[in-house]
């Protein structure tokens, strides 16, 4: 790989120069410029970093994998501890690249037929680059501190895009709401990442991961003088932060309000970046958690518990954007029970083919908007199928995908998860494995509603709508279809070496008696038997139940889910208040926040400074000026008489001093 620190360097920021660029340039380079440069930019990244990968990829192939480590510059060095910005360039770090780069790729070719009409289309475009910007010096950071730039980073860009429509109310609120509990998951990881510092002295990864096994004993003294393994809790405040950053249960409560922000940036948030920086942080720790069961199976049961109830929720929503929204959140639930079964390239994998199917699905459900005139409620669609082609084929790849039909790339990660955490014989591995096959239900149920709601059955548009309805323009449909490739071949392609190759080399740490792809690999005959074995097993019967299902209630039997309304209305209820954590999170904390606020005004700034400093002393001013009037008579013996009461005051005084 040669002169790969200026590849890496121009990879990182070329889309920041295109951010700028599009950000500042205003009027001199305009929306056409806009786009160009950062289009550019991100192409540009793109490029390089699969260059990148398949130097990788042929050097592993030789045996001899290249892994590239230097440090740009030394930002600080206090009391022993250097912090730096540099590169890491291995499997892990360049897939995640590729991933991030593609699909950010696709998503600002697609903005450009978006956001057309919008005031804020410089402005977006702008957004989304440095959002690539952020989320690429995450991935390809060689340490804590770096890696922390670039999660405030996504955390940042994601709240001014959340919010991007700021004239509306909701926006405002959802990405304000977002920033505020990834505050909380934020705090887990400054936690986190200071006893990485206390622990090994660096931050450094090399560093770091060369012998955390020297510290598997050390123990910190929290609560009532009793010992924690400093490793357990160094992983749980990690994942506490990951648990924000990609929407784990209960942390998860910002992720579908995401979806005020421009389809665009719900398809980057949801496919490639932000959300699959979690992901990313537990499988770059992997040699600290390896060291800590007690963590693993934290991380497997609160991603299983997410992969399922998340689920559930998809299945009452009507906007079809966030419809695909809980999907995400499951599917990174699914990821996060794949890590704390120690299969972090089944949960990698899983992350790759996510992506380029639910940015395919995010930008089909916008290709539907823009057709409906930015109507979002899918029980005002159906019948879409006819009038927009394209986009209901490419929606069906993704949904195929997403449920995991056999052969498609959903069907290749998702399968191998749930094959994986029946090999797991960590504590929680049992309610894991069943939440995700009973997940594979769920998931079909609700994708394939959405699909028979919008793009089947009776057209329950307007007259208006119905009489303008057409397939959306190439720069729409283009990125749709390019997305729709890998989402076919690329789980197949890949699953190989991913999960049973040296795909990943050193880069991902696993102890032998954690191995349960290994299980997977003494049954591995291929891609194809795979896919073929896929038919005769259990998701694939749970995933025809869902079909089968949605095709009754929706397609068939129209008026059964009112029916199921009624009859379990309170359980409607909970599914439609989304089990009322956002209740209580408001009435808890943003009310018990708002009433400590409250009362420390109403004592500290009412009653103490307005009342008793300012508004008393005022008060107190006044009273001693209004018993003082009272001796202003304008009488000439009242004076006289005040002389005379002084003077013999000012004697006495004279008298006692003499003796």
């Amino acid at each position: 790989m040669s002169d790969i620190k200026t590849i890496c360097s121009i990879i990182a920021f070329a889309p920041l120069v295109g951010a700028i660029l599009a950000g500042m340039g205003g009027r001199i380079i305009g929306r056409a410029g806009a786009h160009t440069v950062t289009i550019a930019g991100v192409g540009i990244s793109c490029l390089l970093s699969i260059r990148l990968l398949m130097d990788l990829l042929a050097t592993t192939a030789t045996g001899e994998p290249v892994v590239y480590n230097e440090t740009l510059y030394t930002w600080l060095e206090s009391g022993g501890l250097t912090l730096q910005i540099g590169f890491l360039i291995d499997q892990l770090s360049a897939t995640m690249m590729v991933v991030v780069t593609f699909v950010s790729l696709m998503v600002h070719v697609y903005t450009i037929g978006y956001m057309r009409d919008d005031p804020g289309y410089q402005r977006f475009f702008s957004y989304i680059s440095l959002f690539t910007f952020a989320m690429l010096m995450l991935v390809m950071a060689n340490n804590f501190v770096q890696l922390f730039f670039g999660w405030e980073g996504v955390g940042l860009v994601s709240y001014l895009l959340i919010g991007f429509w700021y004239t509306r109310d909701s926006a405002i609120f959802a990405n304000m709401k977002a920033f505020l509990v990834n505050r909380v998951g934020d705090m887990g990881m400054v936690l986190g990442i200071a006893a990485v510092a206390y622990l090994f002295g660096s931050l450094d990864f090399a560093t770091v991961f060369a012998d955390p096994a020297a510290h598997s004993e050390t123990t910190f003294q929290i609560l009532n003088g009793e010992p924690w393994s400093a490793i357990t809790v160094t992983c749980v405040l990690l994942f506490i932060g990951a648990m924000a950053k990609s929407a784990q249960f209960p942390l998860h409560v910002w992720l579908p309000d995401s979806m005020e922000g421009p389809t665009p940036i719900s398809a980057l948030i949801h496919a490639a970046t932000m959300v699959t920086a979690g992901i990313f942080l537990l499988a770059r720790t992997s040699p600290l958690f390896e060291l800590s069961e007690t963590a693993l199976s934290f991380v497997m049961i609160i991603g299983a518990i997410t992969a399922l109830f998340m689920g559930f929720l998809g299945i009452v929503q009507n906007d079809i954007k966030r419809v695909i929204a809980y999907s995400t959140l499951s599917q990174l639930g699914y990821m996060t029970v794949a890590l704390g079964a120690s299969a972090y390239a089944a949960g990698i994998f899983h992350l790759t083919t996510h992506a380029f199917f639910k940015a395919l699905l995010f930008l089909a459900a916008g290709s539907v908007i823009i057709a409906m005139h930015h109507e979002q409620d899918m029980r005002k669609m159906g019948g879409l199928r006819k009038y927009m082609p394209i986009t209901y084929l490419t929606c069906l790849i993704g949904t195929l995908a997403l449920v995991g039909f056999p052969g498609l790339a959903g069907f290749f990660s998702k399968d191998a998860i749930i094959e994986a955490v029946k090999y797991s014989e960590l504590p929680g591995a049992d309610f894991a494995y069943l939440a995700v096959l009973a997940g594979v239900f769920v998931t079909s149920l609700y994708s394939f509603r959405l699909l028979f709601l919008v793009f089947h059955g009776k057209e329950r548009m307007d007259d208006h709508t119905r009489e303008h309805l057409h397939e959306t323009p190439l720069v729409v449909t283009g990125p749709l279809m390019a997305l729709a490739v890998p989402s076919v071949v690329i789980g197949a392609l890949a699953i190989e070496p991913m999960l049973f190759g040296n795909f990943f080399g050193d880069s991902i740490f696993v102890l032998p008696g954690h191995d349960v792809l290994q299980g997977l690999q003494s049954h591995w005959h291929g891609a194809l038997q795979f896919a073929l074995h896929g038919f005769t097993q259990i998701p694939f019967l749970l995933m025809l139940a869902g079909l089968a299902a949605a095709w009754v209630l929706y397609r068939q039997k129209p008026e059964l889910p009112g029916l199921f309304t009624d009859k379990l209305a309170w359980l409607h209820r909970v599914l439609l208040n989304k089990y009322y954590l956002d209740d209580f999170n408001q009435t808890v904390f943003a009310g018990g926040l708002r009433g400590i606020g409250q009362f420390f005004w109403r004592i500290g700034d009412v009653a103490l400074i307005d009342g008793l400093l300012v508004n008393g002393s005022a008060r107190a001013v006044g009273a001693f000026a209004g018993v003082l009037r009272h001796i202003q008579t304008g009488y000439l013996y009242h004076y006289a008489f005040a002389m005379m009461i002084g003077l013999m005051v000012l004697m006495s005084m004279l008298w006692f001093v003499i003796q």
